[in-house]
């Protein structure tokens, strides 16, 4: 592959900083499978708490993750990027396998799953405001990105990590609520 097939030049000047688009292709795809694997996850967990006090505000959250999934897909298109199915189908996959985690009970859904699928949700938030920050930084000299949009991802990504630490506070406090004066509580 000749180094011109792998770069990137912005049309602004001819000493314009240069986009590597074959590591940014990889950065991005990982993403994507991260984003995959958070969406699911999300939709899930909303899934699960429905009817609780956590429930319509992780459906909330599942949405604009699936929304900010979507909005990785389009920047991916829009910079002439393939989607590599095989990182998608390892989000998707890692995420099932996530489930089966031990929580406790071999049942029925332990308090505690919510209070670690929080926590894991939280790092994938984290992970995808990384994301858009190196994007925006990367805007600057690239004109195929726009500041605008990665700007408000980025305000939508940090709303979503501040509610989801509130959340994480709740649930814990729940979880781990003792009822005995010994430190005794409900198994779960």
């Amino acid at each position: 592959m000749s180094h011109a097939t792998r770069t990137l030049h912005t049309p602004t000047s001819t000493s314009s900083r240069r986009t590597d688009t074959r590591l940014l292709s990889v950065y991005l795809n990982d993403h994507l499978a991260g984003a995959t694997a958070g969406t699911d996850r999300a939709r899930y967990l909303a899934r699960s708490c429905r009817g609780t006090d956590l429930g319509p505000t992780l459906e909330a959250i599942a949405g604009e993750i699936a929304k900010d999934r979507r909005s990785l897909t389009d920047l991916l298109h829009r910079l002439h990027i393939p989607a590599r199915r095989y990182k998608v189908a390892a989000g998707w996959t890692a995420e099932k396998l996530g489930r089966l985690k031990a929580n406790g009970r071999l049942v029925r859904r332990s308090p505690l799953s919510t209070v670690i699928e929080l926590e894991m949700l939280r790092v994938g938030v984290t992970g995808k405001i990384a994301c858009w920050e190196a994007l925006r930084q990367l805007a600057e000299s690239d004109e195929r990105l726009e500041p605008d949009v990665l700007d408000d991802l980025l305000r939508r990504g940090h709303r979503q990590l501040n509610a989801l630490e509130e959340l994480h506070r709740e649930q814990t406090a729940s979880t781990f609520r003792t009822s005995g004066p010994h430190g005794t509580g409900a198994q779960g």
